[in-house]
């Protein structure tokens, strides 16, 4: 899933980069030494809020339209394409619960050798997953 949302750019004082603000995303700014640092610290400040409440279940923001932002003179607004998928597959720790049916004499054998049975099933499906 890909979003894009709005940034506002603004030249720090003392340095040559950039503070970047997302108003979509309340408390989201963070900084970059210059331009294309500034982008890619946006991207990953706006991606990180956006990942912490789809994995406590909640709803995140809306982008606004560039029209309806405000920006200060000195500023400058641009979007951010946010890859959700990638971050997520990355950077996304949130486990889930799945139930799943084995045989009973299986669950007899990993319970007295004391296997993790979660962990036999994350250990295949990321070894699956490397071959594809």
């Amino acid at each position: 899933m890909k979003l894009v949302y709005p940034a506002i750019f603004t030249p720090c004082e003392t340095l040559s980069g950039y503070t970047v603000e997302v108003p979509d995303l309340p408390g989201c700014v963070t900084e970059g030494r210059d331009l294309a640092d500034a982008i890619e610290m946006g991207m990953d400040a706006a991606s990180g809020w956006i990942l912490d409440e789809m994995e406590d279940g909640n709803s995140y923001p809306s982008p606004s339209s560039l029209k309806d932002i405000s920006c200060p003179p000195e500023s400058f607004l641009s979007l951010l394409v946010l890859d959700m998928d990638a971050y997520s597959e990355r950077y996304g720790t949130k486990a889930i619960r799945k139930n799943i049916t084995i045989p009973a004499w299986l669950n007899t054998y990993g319970e007295k050798n004391h296997i993790n049975f979660s962990k036999v099933l994350q250990d295949a499906l990321i070894a699956s997953a490397g071959k594809l």
